[in-house]
């Protein structure tokens, strides 16, 4: 193997491989790249894990137009992505997302929140009680206030034909992927220098790129550098019901949201049957290698909160469940896309805090513009950067499921 890399990318998900895939698309850079990932199957990578939906549906402008991007390359997925006459599906599925308000102030933060994004172009819509009722008729809402819906550039996908998406296509353009683990990363004054592999290699780089997910904070520890990112457990639950809503909907042929409950519960169709979840009611930081579900969660939580919302899950029956991990960001809940200003050559693309997926694309563009160019030149991300993590000074998104 080279020991000797232009860029060591620590992470092979689909934030590193998005990184990959744009620095070698990217005809001003001619240098050489590495990918180190730990798991190559990906059986705990938060990408594989998620629930891998896309929303406009954010409280600031610069992760409303970060989805929009994702949006246009999910679209365009297959033939950006193309090898040797393989073009990926990414099976969209155009089913929106609909916030639900109960209380006088989430329905202000629903509002808040439409300005922001009706000012990026986004295509949301906010619902009166009776407009909500109307167009999702197997819904009780009584309790709502007001409600968001978003009729297009919304839904979910293939999480992981994503990834495998942007690595085959990195790959293809030069791009090597190594299995290995890194346990070191030297540094020499305001520059890292090295990479060191379980497997014994020292590598010389000339950027480092942390795409870690929930391990971001120990690959920032290697080079003395640190980052408010901790992995935070989230069990998803896939159910059968009695008697399905879907085909209900009097709008998107009948097909059935993602919605969000006042609670935070989430659930959305998944084939003939429904995926959901919801935030723990203790949130604490866990172990890295932390995968047990929560099994309580549905009985407990998810059961009667979905019985209340609508009759159709009154008799549901659970069919599978797992666990994965947030890159929680505890200072404000966005993602860190930048350099560390100290240690120009170390670039963050961290604490996505669940929207790994759908921010995936901007944010490996991003890194990318900032390796080759010195700066962002399509989206400027210098909001999401790394100052503000120095300087205590939170980004906050309200918008967080």
């Amino acid at each position: 193997m080279n020991a000797s890399y232009d860029v060591v990318i620590v992470g092979g998900a689909v934030i590193g491989s998005a990184v990959a895939y744009y620095l070698t698309a990217n005809p001003d850079f001619n240098g050489s790249v590495l990918l180190v990932e730990r798991d190559p199957t990906y059986a705990k990578a938060s990408t594989a894990l998620s629930s891998s939906g896309i929303r406009t549906q954010f409280s600031n402008p610069v992760n409303v137009k970060v989805s929009q991007y994702g949006y246009q390359v999910i679209r365009d997925f297959g033939e950006m992505m193309e090898v040797e006459g393989d073009r990926p599906d990414l099976n969209f599925h155009p089913g929106g997302y609909l916030f639900l308000a109960a209380t006088e102030s989430q329905a202000r933060t629903l509002t808040e929140n439409h300005a922001v994004q009706i000012a990026c172009g986004a295509d949301v819509e906010l619902l009166s009680r009776d407009k909500l009722a109307e167009y999702f008729p197997h819904l009780r809402v009584d309790d709502i206030a007001l409600a968001s819906y978003g009729h297009s550039g919304e839904g979910w996908f293939n999480n992981t034909g994503m990834m495998y998406g942007f690595r085959a296509k990195a790959r293809a353009q030069g791009a090597t992927f190594v299995k290995d683990d890194v346990i070191g990363i030297g540094r020499e004054g305001d520059r890292v220098t090295t990479v060191t592999l379980a497997s014994g290699t020292q590598v010389n780089a000339g950027h480092v790129v942390n795409a870690s997910g929930p391990r971001a904070a120990l690959t920032a520890r290697m080079a003395g550098l640190d980052i408010p990112v901790e992995p935070r457990k989230r069990t998803t639950f896939v159910f059968d019901c009695a008697r399905t809503p879907e085909g209900t909907a009097s709008i998107n042929g009948g097909r059935l949201p993602l919605m969000i409950d006042p609670s935070g519960l989430y659930c959305r169709p998944e084939g003939k049957f429904f995926l959901t979840g919801c935030p723990p009611v203790d949130d604490t930081v866990v172990d890295w290698d932390d995968f047990e579900p929560r099994y309580s969660e549905f009985e407990e939580i998810i059961w009667p909160t979905l019985a209340e919302r609508s009759q159709s899950f009154e008799a549901v029956k659970v069919i599978n469940q797992w666990a994965g991990q947030y890159a929680y960001n505890t200072l404000d809940h966005n993602m860190v896309v930048g350099r560390h200003p100290q240690v120009a050559n170390f670039v963050f693309a961290n604490g996505f805090t669940g929207h790994g997926l759908q921010q995936g694309p901007a944010a490996g563009r991003g890194v990318s513009e900032l390796i080759i160019h010195g700066g962002f030149r399509t989206l400027d991300l210098s909001e999401v950067g790394y100052e503000r993590i120095v300087e205590n000074r939170p980004f906050l998104e309200k918008a967080v499921i």
